[in-house]
């Protein structure tokens, strides 16, 4: 990308960014622009901490402006500072599941529909992770948050087939984090349910795997919430306290 002389970035994204109301001129080289997204995609394979910037980015490949190359050129300046992190596999975990989930309401400013993001770990190592924008709209920060979990309950039935396949016994169980106390409470109370019946399908999902025994959902603060950092963009000092979370490391640290 020619920048090697460049300033490295803090953060993959600029807090508080605009770029879904980004109205500046169309960006002359459309083509270098998707090129650049495609192999940052390619990139959150390893790198978990990109996958907010890089889902953000990717919804403006067919008419990207000003705005958008200059927040991708920052990505790969965050990159330029930190080239040896990535997720760190352990030898010795005690390959127990780990999932968190998380939403942001109402998160674009367009749709208004809510983004989730989760992330599952395998006795502490990083193996599953997604940013993903809801297919509806959500009514409320706990109807986002009960599909944000739903959506997780997805992804940990398939890991557990798979490990299961693999001969991996899966310990049940699977406790879920969730920063929302209004979700859990869904999840636990049947009587809170005749009060969401436009979820319904979501509430006995999850609600079934709860009294199966397949999760345990369990409370987490927002402030300790690790698939926080797949929903929004967060200051440099909240960004790698939850990177830490996330099994990334540095290969290049200085011990």
């Amino acid at each position: 990308m020619g920048l090697l002389g460049a300033k490295p970035a803090s953060t993959p994204v600029e807090p508080n960014h605009q770029l879904a109301k980004a109205s500046g001129s169309l960006f002359d080289n459309p083509d270098r622009y998707r090129r650049l997204i495609g192999k940052l995609i390619y990139l959150t394979l390893t790198r978990p901490e990109l996958a907010y910037a890089v889902h953000t980015l990717a919804q403006f490949m067919h008419t990207p402006r000003h705005a958008h190359w200059d927040a991708a050129i920052r990505v790969v300046r965050y990159l330029k500072g930190s080239p040896g992190r990535g997720i760190f596999l352990s030898s010795n975990s005690s390959l127990l599941l780990t999932a968190y989930c998380d939403s942001d309401w109402a998160t674009c400013p367009i749709t208004r529909r809510s983004l989730t993001g989760y992330f599952i770990s395998l006795g502490g190592s990083p193996i599953s992770w997604k940013t993903k924008k809801q297919h509806t709209v959500s009514r409320s920060s706990a109807e986002a948050e009960y599909r944000s979990m739903a959506m997780t309950l997805c992804e940990l039935k398939w890991l557990s087939i798979l490990l299961r396949d693999l001969h991996v016994p899966v310990t049940r169980p699977i406790p879920l984090h969730c920063d929302n106390q209004a979700a859990l409470h869904i999840t636990a109370n049947p009587v809170f349910h005749e009060h969401t019946k436009h979820i319904e399908i979501d509430c006995h999902f999850v609600r079934d795997a709860f009294q199966d025994g397949f999760i345990y959902p369990a409370y987490i603060r927002s402030e300790e919430q690790p698939a926080d950092i797949l929903t929004k963009a967060l200051h440099p000092t909240h960004f790698y306290r939850l990177a830490s979370k996330l099994g990334i490391s540095d290969l290049h640290a200085l011990t």
